[in-house]
């Protein structure tokens, strides 16, 4: 079995037997060289894991939150946020892995016996291993370590995408245990990014950007935009980055933010929407770019400005202390002074304007009406504004941010213009 089942963010629309716009999962075959001669390899400059005095640290400040909301004990499942406080890279499947964060004493990761081996291999962090054997339940060996951290009681928390049959067999082992939500505590670590997490972003970003540079000019009449998403994860892959999604959409079909069933070859004066992106060290990059083949008409030149000017907004609006959703409100009042919506409404912005990324592509918190967050240094967003017309194309224009003490920081330059894409 894979040490890592690949997972596709975006799911479209009839999956891969689809005809039109085709998500590219990580585990496609890729060239193992660039398919645009020239193409350097891997771009200079080294890439620095996170070390694992970060990562105590993660535990640390984890358990002052912890303390200040009087938690006791913290249950995570296999994903990004066991991959953040203790580097443990592994899959969620029947055979449960878990990890137990205790306000006090050691850490405690419960695998299968067989599989022990393996999650050593990633663990970054100290740790006690306990396994459970096949004719045992996961979930009694999960109590019985909670018990032995002084946590029986509780609360115990639960990181917010863990699975209900595991939540469901501990509190049956543990009748008395009061069960909270820990999204709290580990949105609190997770939302503010370190200097090294910025880095590693950047780094992906960086590839994203090099492999739109080397595919966008080979964008030609009668492509399929699986074509073009095979081209622009090889070029991915041979820049050093490790493809995540390269969803690509061409004409009307760009109106679906996430795709469309309907068969699309990429024409001369019709708009192609690319929106991509890499993982460096499994930190992630969020890229969309849409362009014309050929001369572009007045109504796609405006719609695009239109858009481009509304990621400005939405930068602008980015500063220290404003609450998230205020970035969405302020976009969406340029929009609706264009005739655009109301609201999410069609033709316009039927999405958010933003949301968190690090180690997920989607992560909280998100720039979108009545988020009430208030934004801090440290704190990673996607600006995306698109426009979209039904029945006619849509644009999106992607770019990420982080935040400082001084206000938002672009990982990727905006586009300039409508012919100077990247």
């Amino acid at each position: 079995m894979p040490m890592r089942e690949p997972v596709a963010r975006r799911t479209l629309i009839g999956g891969a037997l689809a005809t039109g716009a085709l998500l590219a999962a990580p585990s496609r075959a890729l060239p193992a060289t660039p398919v645009v001669p020239g193409l350097p390899g891997a771009l200079p400059g080294s890439v620095v894991p996170i070390a694992a005095a970060e990562r105590e640290r993660r535990i640390e400040k984890l358990r002052r939150l912890m303390r200040a909301e009087g938690i006791a004990a913290l249950l995570i499942e296999p994903g990004s946020s066991l991959a953040y406080f203790t580097g443990i890279d592994w899959w969620r499947s029947e055979r449960v892995t878990a990890a137990i964060v205790p306000v006090a004493g050691e850490v405690a990761i419960v695998t299968p016996f067989f599989e022990a081996p393996s999650v050593r291999q990633t663990l970054a962090i100290p740790a006690e291993i306990r396994t459970w054997n096949e004719d045992e339940d996961p979930r009694a060996l999960i109590a019985a370590t909670l018990r032995d951290r002084g946590a029986a009681t509780g609360p115990v928390a639960i990181e917010e995408t863990l699975r209900y049959f595991i939540v469901d067999g501990v509190k049956k082992a543990l009748p008395g245990a009061t069960i909270v939500s820990g999204a709290g505590v580990v949105r609190g670590c997770r939302m503010h990014k370190s200097a090294a997490e910025i880095a590693l972003m950047q780094r992906a970003t960086d590839i994203t950007i090099a492999a739109y540079r080397a595919t966008i000019p080979r964008v030609a009449p009668g492509m399929t935009p699986d074509d073009v998403s095979k081209l622009m994860d090889a070029n991915t892959v041979a820049l050093g980055g490790k493809p995540e999604f390269s969803l690509v959409l061409m004409g009307a079909a760009a109106a679906y933010p996430h795709g469309s069933r309907d068969p699309q070859l990429a024409r001369e004066g019709e708009i192609v929407l690319m929106d991509c992106g890499c993982t460096v060290e499994g930190y992630q990059s969020d890229i969309s770019r849409s362009f014309v083949l050929g001369k572009p008409s007045d109504r796609q030149r405006r719609v695009w400005d239109q858009v481009h000017r509304g990621q400005q907004i939405a930068f602008a609006a980015a500063q220290v202390g404003a609450e998230a959703g205020s970035v969405d409100d302020a976009v969406r009042r340029y929009y609706e002074s264009l005739g655009y919506g109301p609201g999410y409404a069609l033709p316009g912005l039927s999405h958010r304007t933003g949301h968190g990324i690090g180690l997920d592509g989607h992560e909280p918190v998100n720039l979108v009406h009545g988020e009430t967050t208030r934004l801090a240094a440290g704190m990673c967003f996607s600006d995306e504004p698109g426009l979209y017309i039904p029945g006619a194309f849509g644009v999106r224009l992607e770019d990420c941010f982080h935040m400082t003490e001084a206000g938002p920081r672009w990982f990727s330059q905006p586009a300039e213009s409508i012919e100077q894409v990247v």
